[in-house]
């Protein structure tokens, strides 16, 4: 039987679809046989893309690593709304899509660019008296939430073929993309909602580098070290 190893570092995973993060936490803790595995900011099942997960001494940098600047790509379709603000949640309303272009889109997403406050959806991990926000939805209860201070760097639209909207969005922490995906629909009057999600970078840390949850257990135990990027290279410049 092989030896135990104390694994210590940043290990960068491409999160499938379907998967929540803490699925892909539990598969890590066994692949590492490792207890102390976390990571450093939540994906929704339905989102695929970048999950910083933190081995050994390297969760200390959680809070450090979740306030980073993300940048996502996704797609929103026009015409719908849902309970959940993406493809996951009951239709609310159906409406016409009006006759839009390109340009008419982009327009209206410059007005989401810059310092704001938003409103978090009632589907969400936030808690309230210590109840996540999206048990008590499940309940059909909707409860006033504080508008959370964010901001959009940037909001490309990089495509639009009616119903569909191909976007980008570099934002800051906390930011929901389903909402933003949401309060563009109500801003072009037809409503929408987030169908695809995938985060590319957060800082300096990006999709390229990352490995999938196949090719770690595929790898031998003795050689898992080489995924990992030690904890004094992957803090923030301002913690060194």
């Amino acid at each position: 039987m092989a030896e135990k190893l104390d694994f210590e570092g940043v290990l960068l995973i491409d999160k499938p679809f379907g998967l929540t993060s803490h699925d892909v936490v539990a598969r890590v803790r066994r692949i590492f046989k490792m207890k102390r595995v976390g990571h450093a900011g939540t994906l929704d099942p339905l989102a695929t893309g970048l999950l910083i997960v933190l081995i050994g001494k390297a969760t200390k940098l959680s809070q450090y690593l979740m306030s980073l600047d993300k940048v996502y790509e996704g797609t929103i379709k026009l015409g719908e709304s849902t309970t959940t603000q993406d493809s996951e949640g009951e239709t609310l309303s159906s409406r016409p899509v009006p006759e839009l272009t390109q340009a008419d889109i982009e327009a209206k997403a410059k007005t989401f660019v810059g310092d704001q406050y938003q409103l978090p959806p009632m589907y969400s991990a936030i808690k309230k008296d210590g109840v996540p926000l999206y048990k008590l939805a499940r309940k059909g209860k909707t409860i006033e939430r504080e508008p959370r201070f964010i901001r959009i760097s940037t909001f490309d639209i990089l495509s639009y073929s009616e119903p569909l909207i191909d976007i980008r969005v570099h934002c800051s922490k906390g930011t929901y993309v389903r909402t933003l995906a949401h309060d563009l629909g109500e801003s072009l009057e037809c409503g929408g909602h987030l169908v695809a999600l995938r985060r590319t970078e957060s800082d300096r840390f990006s999709i390229d580098k990352a490995h999938t949850v196949a090719n770690l257990e595929e790898t031998p135990y003795s050689e898992l070290k080489k995924f990992l990027i030690p904890g004094h290279q992957a803090a923030p410049n301002h913690l060194l």
